[in-house]
C-alpha cells in the first residue's frame, strides 16, 4: 500500500456522479447538500415510489431536485441527469418523448425485484426491445443494475451469470445500444468489460474499490455495509481496483450512494444501500492513492463517463482535494429522521479545500 504525504494537494476537473440516489421528500435537500459540493452533475435513480417511468414524471422529479438544491450555490453549478424506470412496458414513444425534453439521458434497466424498489423491474429483457431500439437509434444510455433477480441463485453468483444470459445476447442483438453496467462488482465483470465492444462501459463505487465481504461479515452483521451488488472477495475488489486505476476510460465513477434512514437499515430485515455521498470523491481518492495511482482518478472521476454520455467535460471547472484527515460524524440528517454515513465514527484521509 502506498501513501503520499500529509498536505499534498490534487487538483483535478470537477467530477460527475454517473449513479446517485437522491430520494424523493425531504430527505433530497440532505442528499443534494453534501452530493453538490463534490459533483457539478449526476445521474439521478428513477427508484423512487412510485418509479419515474414517463418523460412528466422525470421532468416532475428534476423540478424537486431544482428546487431543493442549496441556497448559497451559484446558479447552474450542478446539473441532475434524469432517468427513466425501464417496465416490460416502456414505449418507443415514450422515450423519443424523454429525449425530446432534453433533459433524460438514460433509462434503467433493474431486474424485476433485485433490489431497492425493482418490483416493477423487467421481467423478460426481450419485452423492452422495442424501447431499446429507440434508445440506441437516439444515443440514450442503457443503465443497467447486472444481476439477475432468479430465485436459487447464489447472491455472490448474480452478476456473473446475468453477463451470460443477459448481458452477451443483448450486446450482440444491438450493438449500437451504448450500455453501462452500472456498479460491477467481480472480477468477471472487469474481464467481460475489457473485452466487450466500445459500446460497453462501466460505473465504480468507492464502497466496492475499497472493502470486501468481511466487512459486512466478520465479527457480526455490519447493516451499513449491506449493499446491492453485495461485497465480494477479495480477489474482486482487487480486480475492480486495477480496472479503475488502470487508466482505460472502460470505467468510471458512479457512485451508487443510496440513503436510507437508520430504522430501515438496523433492523431485522434491513435495507440495501450504502451512504457514501458526503465523502466519496475523498474516499476515491484513498482507494486511488492505495496503489500509487493518484495520476489516474481525474480520467476516472471527470472524463470517461462525460465522454461515454456525449456530455461536454467540466472545462474550467476544478476541485482541490488535500491529504488532510477528519472524521465522519456519526450520523447526518435525512428528512424526519437520520442515516448512518460510510466510515460514521471514523476517518477519511482526504478533504476537499473549501
Amino acid at each position: 500500500m502506498t501513501s503520499v504525504p500529509q498536505g499534498t494537494k490534487l487538483t483535478i476537473t470537477l467530477p460527475d456522479d454517473f449513479h446517485h440516489h437522491f430520494r424523493d421528500g425531504p430527505a433530497t435537500a440532505n442528499v443534494l447538500a453534501h452530493i453538490t459540493k463534490q459533483f457539478g452533475r449526476a445521474i439521478a435513480m428513477p427508484n423512487l415510489k412510485p418509479p419515474v417511468t414517463t418523460a412528466d414524471a422525470a421532468l416532475k422529479y428534476r423540478d424537486h431536485l431544482i428546487s431543493n438544491l442549496p441556497e448559497k450555490l451559484p446558479d447552474g453549478s450542478f446539473e441532475p441527469l434524469m432517468t427513466l424506470y425501464l417496465t416490460d412496458n416502456t414505449t418507443d414513444e415514450e422515450i423519443r418523448k424523454a429525449h425530446a425534453t432534453g433533459f433524460v439521458k438514460a433509462c434503467k434497466y433493474y431486474p424485476a425485484g433485485a433490489t431497492t424498489n425493482s418490483d416493477a423491474g423487467v421481467t423478460d429483457v426481450k419485452k423492452t426491445y422495442p424501447a431499446l431500439r429507440a434508445m440506441a437509434e437516439l444515443g440514450m444510455i442503457l443503465c443497467i443494475h447486472s444481476e439477475v433477480s432468479t430465485p436459487g441463485i447464489d447472491i455472490f453468483d448474480r452478476e456473473p451469470v446475468f453477463i451470460e444470459e443477459i448481458i452477451k445476447p443483448l450486446v450482440e442483438d444491438m450493438p449500437s445500444l451504448k450500455i453501462v453496467m452500472e456498479h460491477i462488482s467481480t472480477k468477471e465483470a472487469v474481464e467481460y468489460v475489457k473485452s466487450a465492444p466500445d459500446n460497453v462501459k462501466a460505473s465504480i463505487t468507492c464502497h466496492h474499490l475499497l472493502y470486501n465481504r468481511n466487512s459486512l461479515l466478520v465479527g457480526g452483521i455490519k447493516p451499513h455495509f449491506y449493499c446491492l451488488p453485495i461485497l465480494k472477495r477479495e480477489t474482486h475488489r482487487e480486480a475492480l481496483l486495477g480496472a479503475a486505476t488502470s487508466g482505460s476510460n472502460k470505467f468510471f465513477l458512479g457512485t451508487d450512494s443510496a440513503p436510507h434512514p437508520v430504522e430501515n437499515k438496523e433492523t431485522s430485515c434491513g435495507c440495501a444501500g450504502i451512504y457514501t455521498a458526503h465523502a466519496a470523491l475523498e474516499l476515491y481518492a484513498e482507494a486511488f492513492e492505495s496503489v500509487g495511482a493518484l495520476d489516474k482518478l481525474e480520467g476516472f472521476c471527470s472524463f470517461y463517463g462525460a465522454d461515454h454520455y456525449g456530455l461536454p467535460r467540466n472545462t474550467g471547472r476544478t476541485i482541490t482535494l488535500e491529504k488532510k484527515e477528519w472524521t465522519v460524524p456519526d450520523k447526518y440528517e435525512f428528512g424526519k429522521s437520520v442515516l448512518v454515513p460510510l466510515r460514521a465514527g471514523d476517518v477519511v484521509q482526504w478533504s476537499i479545500v473549501e
